[in-house]
């Protein structure tokens, strides 16, 4: 008992040697490019000479920050791709308010995106920009490819839905439409409360593991808080877990109606802007990352891919690890960096 007091004593002091500077996170430096609305682009400043000859738009969801991929310097993924040469800009999608409320799909990719690129394209002189789409970013990375073909030179999908109706996803069962689940009424659900409140939806994330997510977790944490930097890396997690923006109503609407319940993307139904999405129109090389032990985008849901594009160089890779694995794992920040890097050479 006195071993177990003493063990409890130090990990007391660990934690009263914290301070509130010492949680920072996406500390890699970056200049703001263009500004749309609440949309921000950023360019991260480049930390080598030779840089490769195009650069990379990172596409994140709408759902939290994205500023996980720069989430600390040792596990950034923002960081260690500008070590390797690439020259990499962000969207930043912000805190969308009631005055977004109306906002589709048509607004963030035939508008946010497809302006974001213009502005890349034009610094640098080119027709096309490659891009790295990251779990719904990764989606609207696809259509608009299938969009705009001749914008896009190569695409990078990472951990990205593509089959909306897989057995495995419990988000798919969530939102009613496999396993003979009664559906999600996106209808109600939008025109009671305009925007989706950001609060809201991450409770109904943690509610699909809420014991490993809701208590584990944090008895982990305990049992393991024996270092600053296992506590400030906790820390910096939790902060991006509950940073979690509102949603504008109409996009929401229809990612949950044309994506989750009626799985339009696959079957060639889906229109955006009053255009239809024809994903074997992507005929450019792509690369699809996944994580093995995915609960949000099990793998089957990414790897149905393949099936559906044109792309002669196809190459896919996954990583043992779960969906926010993908972003903060030790392993994963030591060999996608390089991965990625090495495909765009």
């Amino acid at each position: 008992m006195l071993t177990d007091l003493a063990e409890l004593w130090q990990r007391g002091e660990v934690f009263s040697r914290l301070r509130e500077e010492d949680n920072l996170i996406g500390v890699t430096p970056k200049e703001e490019i263009y500004r749309e609305d609440k949309v921000v682009l950023y360019r991260f400043t480049p930390q080598v000479k030779n840089l490769l000859n195009t650069p990379i738009l990172i596409v994140y969801a709408l759902v939290n920050r994205p500023y996980i991929v720069d989430l600390q310097a040792k596990r950034s993924l923002v960081a260690n791709l500008l070590k390797l040469g690439v020259d990499v800009y962000l969207i930043d999608w912000g805190y969308p308010s009631r005055i977004d409320r109306w906002l589709t799909l048509d607004d963030y990719i035939n508008g946010y995106i497809n302006n974001c690129i213009d502005v890349v394209c034009d610094r640098h002189n080119l027709a096309q920009i490659n891009l790295l789409g990251i779990c719904q970013g990764g989606t609207f990375s696809l259509c608009y490819s299938a969009l705009y073909p001749a914008k896009v030179k190569n695409l990078i999908v990472m951990v990205t839905p593509v089959d909306f109706h897989t057995q495995e996803g419990l988000l798919n069962v969530w939102s009613g439409c496999t396993l003979g689940a009664k559906a999600l009424d996106v209808d109600l659900a939008i025109d009671t409360l305009g925007n989706v409140p950001g609060d809201w939806l991450n409770f109904q994330f943690l509610m699909l593991k809420p014991f490993q997510l809701g208590v584990e977790k944090y008895i982990k944490f305990l049992e393991s808080s024996d270092s600053e930097e296992k506590i400030i890396n906790f820390f910096r997690m939790e902060k991006w877990i509950f940073d979690s923006p509102d949603l504008a109503g109409e996009a929401f609407r229809q990612y949950m109606k044309d994506f989750y319940q009626e799985n339009k993307l696959i079957k060639g139904q889906l229109e955006i802007g009053g255009k239809r999405v024809h994903l074997e129109k992507i005929r450019i090389p792509i690369f699809n990352i996944y994580a093995e032990q995915d609960h949000l985008v099990p793998p089957a849901s990414s790897l149905a891919l393949e099936k559906y594009v044109a792309s002669s160089e196809y190459t896919v890779r996954s990583f043992p690890v779960g969906h926010i694995g993908m972003y903060v794992s030790r392993k994963v920040q030591k060999d996608l960096p390089e991965a990625i890097a090495d495909w765009l050479k």
